[in-house]
């Protein structure tokens, strides 16, 4: 089983050792989200494309393997585009035809097609000459009705790469982007809200080793959602890559706002704290800039007036990928990574600071306001900031007591929840012998277990064990003593 693998187009205009050095490190990305793959898959690069490839003497027939891999494929910023493909020796176009029809032959029954051939190399023929011969042989040997090279129902695509062919399979568009890694670091100040949510996805795929930065406002319930969505976002399109998760207290921060700052300037206020705070951090940890989700007037803190007297204390350079996007592209595009159902779940804390806010904020105000702040709770703040590698948080359950397994009912099995993303249990669906497996994901979980049995005990599983963890410490700690993690046996 292989694939090939295009690279982003931005990618290709480089200049010939920046170019290699992106190709390395896509390279070298893919390799590490495949390490443990069972069996293997290799990873070999050329100047226009990567060939991903499993041993021969695994069956062409096995979907879930080829759907493992092509999700990794279409979830790495830096690729263009994928293709599953057959790759045999270039022979002559008898044989040719006769490898094209192992693959394309059922699907070709009954309808119209077109062939379509991309060739790199030195031929004594050119690829016209390959899609006239391919489309009269497979006109005359298969069922299909006819050619259509204007609107075909299938489209047969194949490619010549010097002395082999490959048959494409299937083909996918990729994320592209540059591959993470490619450039310097940056930390990302996520809320859990779409936009930092959004802002971070698109750090990512522009190839930023992107570190999070959570202001804890809202208690254990709220770092858990943040968490899950850095998590998430991590595992699915950055995990080639170690990064950080800072935690930062901010409560006591937002206590002394409150107590000290006029009503209408706290927006600005908050948003500059955290912006020291932040700054401070990517200091520390000798990164090149911050990364926001604000956009241009989207709320009261984020008019051009406000947003210029906020930079003012950053140290850093602030990037804010989505200052010109419309809420509704943001949401769309939450929607589209993954991330929309995570970000519905998280109250928007930052949003009942100032009950009338400035749109317009002074300098003079701002500074004459902070005057009364007393800083020195910003310095504990940022003092008490914890900071964990990403991969490890699952680390920060473990090094709690763990709570007791729940005594089960006699004569009843425990129910397994399921709490992992509706997309990723349908890529890898729950199936345990002699259990009851019922589906819940993790965004409904804490409200509709209110609702559950409580005479019955629930087993909640996700695939690394972590969102599980984290939600059966949180409704224990609720309450429910009917609730463990469930581990499949190794």
């Amino acid at each position: 089983m292989k694939f090939i693998v295009k690279y982003s187009p931005e990618m290709t205009i480089k200049s010939r050792s920046v170019r290699m050095r992106f190709i390395r490190r896509l390279a070298g990305n893919l390799s590490a989200l495949l390490a443990r793959r069972n069996p293997p898959v290799t990873v070999g690069f050329h100047w226009d494309y990567l060939e991903l490839g499993s041993p021969d003497t695994l069956a062409a027939a096995d979907g879930q393997h080829a759907r493992e891999l092509a999700q990794v494929l279409a979830n790495t910023p830096g690729i263009c585009s994928f293709a599953q493909v057959r790759k045999f020796p270039l022979e002559d176009f008898d044989t040719m035809l006769v490898q094209v029809l192992a693959v394309y032959a059922d699907k070709l029954q009954g309808r119209s097609f077109a062939v379509r051939c991309k060739r790199t190399g030195r031929h004594s023929f050119n690829s016209m000459a390959v899609e006239r011969s391919l489309g009269a042989g497979i006109l005359h040997h298969s069922g299909a009705r006819c050619v259509d090279l204007s609107r075909p129902e299938v489209l047969v695509q194949v490619e010549i790469r010097d002395q082999f062919l490959y048959v494409i399979e299937e083909a996918r568009k990729g994320q592209g982007g540059f591959p993470v890694g490619t450039q310097d670091g940056v930390l990302s100040l996520i809320s859990g809200g779409f936009d930092s949510s959004v802002a971070s996805y698109l750090a990512i795929r522009r190839g930023l080793k992107t570190h999070y930065c959570f202001f804890n406002l809202g208690g254990h319930e709220h770092e858990i959602a943040v968490k899950e969505i850095a998590l998430y976002l991590w595992m699915k399109y950055g995990a080639s890559q170690r990064v950080k998760f800072v935690t930062v207290p901010f409560a006591e921060v937002v206590a002394e706002i409150l107590e000290k700052v006029e009503n209408s300037q706290m927006g600005v206020i908050l948003k500059r704290m955290m912006l020291r705070a932040a700054s401070q951090v990517a200091q520390d940890m000798h990164l090149s800039a911050l990364v926001t989700g604000e956009s241009v007037a989207q709320v009261s803190s984020q008019t051009l007036a406000n947003l210029a007297i906020i930079d003012e204390v950053s140290s850093q350079m602030v990037l804010r990928p989505l200052i010109m996007t419309d809420k509704q592209d943001i949401v769309d595009s939450a929607r589209a990574i993954g991330t929309e159902e995570f970000s519905a779940m998280v109250p928007e804390y930052c949003g009942v600071i100032s009950v009338r806010p400035t749109t317009r904020a002074r300098r003079h105000k701002i500074e004459q306001q902070e005057a009364h702040f007393d800083f020195a709770v910003l310095e504990r703040a940022l003092q008490q900031r914890q900071v964990r590698q990403i991969h490890d948080l699952k680390l920060d359950l473990e090094s709690a007591a763990a709570p007791p397994e729940p005594v089960l009912p006699a004569g009843e099995d425990a129910i397994i929840l399921d709490i992992r993303h509706p997309d990723e249990a349908a890529l890898k669906p729950l199936e345990v012998a002699g259990s009851q497996v019922e589906a819940l994901p993790f965004y409904r979980l804490n409200m509709a277990f209110k609702s559950l049995s409580p005479d019955r005990c629930y087993l909640l599983y996700c695939e690394k064990g972590i969102m599980s963890r984290l939600h059966a410490s949180y409704l224990r700690e609720a309450g429910h003593h009917n609730v463990a993690v469930y581990r499949p046996a190794s």
